[in-house]
């Protein structure tokens, strides 16, 4: 009966994973969109993003199942519960990314913002949702603790962004709709990684039973 249960967990962890690499790659997506200025490219993000929200239907249905029809100690209790969670977190990040993608696709020129603040805060927050998901397979309390530290360098971007084009709009006044686009890009960037130090924290949960923001 464990075995199955044991295999049963195994089939979660690795629907857990796809869905995270499908998060990683939506947020991938739409900051080369933005680094490059190609809008096509963006176009991309809202089918995965409708294969993200199928996920979570389907990982919310077999934790479900796992509760009604097994029965898991504490510690397995703990992680069904974070998986649950986490899912959440993980479709929303799909959601903002998809929000992402349809702003530029109206901007009303070409990004090219490679190398800047708002194409590192992508990275940074791709970086975070990937090892969020990492720290909850590998039960790796250290990296779902550095996923919730590394929130810092995303609100500090976010902060040098800000910065940035309060500075173009008083340079730029025409460019004002163009600009604000951008910020809010960068709010959505800046949600993403709070996802992610959401998902790590259930990760700690799911370890010991104690979850940090409390």
């Amino acid at each position: 009966m464990r075995s199955r249960f044991d295999e049963q967990l195994s089939s979660l962890n690795s629907a857990l994973i796809e869905m995270g690499a499908l998060c990683e790659e939506v947020i991938d997506i739409v900051t080369k969109s933005l680094a490059d200025g190609n809008r096509h490219l963006a176009k991309k993000v809202a089918p995965l993003d409708c294969e993200i929200d199928r996920m979570e239907r389907s990982i919310e249905s077999m934790c479900l199942k796992l509760l009604l029809h097994q029965q898991p100690v504490a510690r397995d209790l703990r992680m069904i519960s974070s998986a649950l969670k986490m899912i959440t977190d993980m479709e929303r990040i799909g959601d903002q990314a998809e929000d992402i993608a349809e702003i530029i696709g109206f901007l009303d020129r070409d990004a090219g913002m490679r190398g800047t603040s708002l194409q590192r805060m992508g990275e940074a927050a791709s970086g975070m949702v990937a090892q969020s998901v990492e720290a909850y397979v590998g039960k790796d309390l250290d990296l779902a603790r550095s996923v919730v530290s590394q929130d810092d360098i995303v609100d500090s971007l976010f902060i040098e962004v800000k910065k940035e084009l309060i500075g173009e709009v008083a340079s730029n006044p025409d460019e004002g709709e163009y600009i604000l686009d951008l910020l809010m890009i960068a709010k959505y960037f800046e949600r993403i990684g709070d996802h992610a130090v959401n998902i790590a924290q259930w990760v700690v949960f799911s370890v010991t039973g104690e979850h940090e923001e409390e």
